[in-house]
């Protein structure tokens, strides 16, 4: 295994690389989307269980299906592996964008308008600042959920470690198969580690001190 990993430690770390980019802007758009849907809902309970519903039958569907599905339309490669990770990726991020918005008490809601802020002013600079801990809640739970996702868009070709994977199962029995799997496995769970705990330092970062006590 050891000799494995030296041999092939440029593809890996290449691999390692592609995989945590496609992630990291997978979730990046994921929370954007998410996050304008949930604006545009979350006063409305109809809207909000409608977007809690899709969320929760979203979740349901498996991922090598989808991606399979996918790349009838638009091929092999990036494009289908970045629709299926941010697909997968804005699930959670919506369900708590949702609910962390509905949280924000009303009074501070009222408050702000009261000093003269429109709208939006208050969304962006009351609301979202407020329910910020449960939507970073939801990112870091997206991002361990595709960190896996990210894996199996190596069926359509795309960026990462599941390449490994995938060529390690094609071959099992082969020379060096269970290694490649085994790299690709603990590769993908590592990277998911480190991106969690660099979540928790945005959180840290941006997060007041008195809101992370209520929370």
């Amino acid at each position: 295994m050891w000799q494995y990993v030296v041999d092939q430690w440029p593809q890996i770390w290449f691999g390692s690389w592609q995989h945590v980019w496609l992630v990291v802007q997978c979730l990046v758009l994921a929370a954007v989307l998410a996050v304008v849907i949930a604006a545009l809902v979350y006063r409305s309970p109809r809207l909000s269980s409608i977007a809690n519903g899709v969320s929760a039958i979203g979740l349901t569907i498996p991922s090598f299906a989808l991606i399979g599905l996918l790349i009838v339309p638009l091929g092999f490669g990036v494009v289908p592996s970045v629709v299926t990770v941010t697909f997968f990726a804005a699930l959670p991020i919506l369900r708590n964008a949702v609910v962390g918005l509905a949280e924000v008490p009303g009074t501070v809601v009222e408050s702000a308008r009261g000093i003269g802020m429109g709208r939006i002013r208050t969304l962006l600079t009351v609301e979202l600042p407020l329910a910020w801990p449960i939507i970073l809640t939801g990112i870091r739970l997206s991002a361990q959920m595709v960190m896996g996702v990210a894996a199996v868009a190596a069926y359509a070709l795309g960026p990462g470690l599941g390449g490994f994977i995938f060529s390690g199962l094609s071959r099992l029995g082969g020379a060096n198969a269970l290694n490649s799997t085994v790299v690709g496995v603990v590769g993908v769970v590592v990277l998911a580690l480190v991106l969690d705990l660099l979540l928790l330092g945005l959180g840290r970062l941006t997060i007041s001190r008195g809101i992370r006590v209520q929370h």
